[in-house]
């Protein structure tokens, strides 16, 4: 009782499994969540034809990528990703292209897409975010996808999500703080404080 009135130690919930996939980036190489194990991710969701009304995220993301630079992960690598829902259109050339106009770090933030099969189950169903690409390879009035934001930690958790266009940067870094926190310091005898903290609920409000 005591423990989850103190909350000596705080702790972002573990949602759920995030969704495997295997896609391709804006190289053209096969990309896939194992290649992200051990690293924080933070996963936006988005098409190079995203224009009104539909919210293209990625100026923020770019602007995160620049306030996250100096964020406390503790020495864990932190990268990006941002997923098109846009395939027929949005060839690996194209992601390219897209990324250098945003200035993304090739080396830590990745643009990918994949079948459109693939890209329901992953972004509709594994990250409970809605979508819907064009129907067809010209227009972009079609395109509409949630402004989300979602945060995977290095055993492929899903950590927390942001349902927002601009989230919080200070948010973002007391959130990569705690995950960077417990998978530094939940080892030994200390684990068992860090399950105590998910079983009574010890999240930041």
């Amino acid at each position: 009782m005591a423990f989850a009135i103190f909350q000596p130690i705080q702790v972002l919930p573990r949602i759920s499994l995030a969704p495997g996939y295997s896609f391709i980036d804006q190289t053209g190489a096969r990309f896939t969540n194992e290649d992200l194990r051990g690293k924080l991710v933070i996963y936006s969701f988005t098409a190079t034809r995203c224009e009104a009304p539909c919210v293209q995220t990625t100026p923020y993301f770019q602007t995160l990528q620049a306030q996250l630079a100096e964020a406390d992960t503790q020495g864990l690598p932190l990268e990006f990703v941002t997923i098109s829902v846009d395939p027929k259109h949005d060839t690996p050339a194209v992601l390219a292209d897209f990324a250098g106009s945003f200035q993304a770090d090739p080396d830590r933030w990745h643009f990918i897409t994949g079948e459109p099969t693939q890209l329901k189950n992953v972004i509709g169903g594994g990250f409970s975010t809605y979508f819907h690409s064009p129907s067809d390879a010209q227009g972009s009035a079609d395109v509409a996808v949630d402004p989300v934001f979602a945060l995977v930690d290095g055993w492929g958790i899903l950590r927390a999500v942001y349902r927002t266009a601009t989230p919080d940067p200070a948010i973002l870094r007391r959130d990569l703080g705690l995950v960077a926190s417990e998978v530094t310091n939940s080892q030994g005898v200390n684990r068992y404080a860090y399950e105590a903290a998910h079983l009574f609920l010890c999240y930041p409000r």
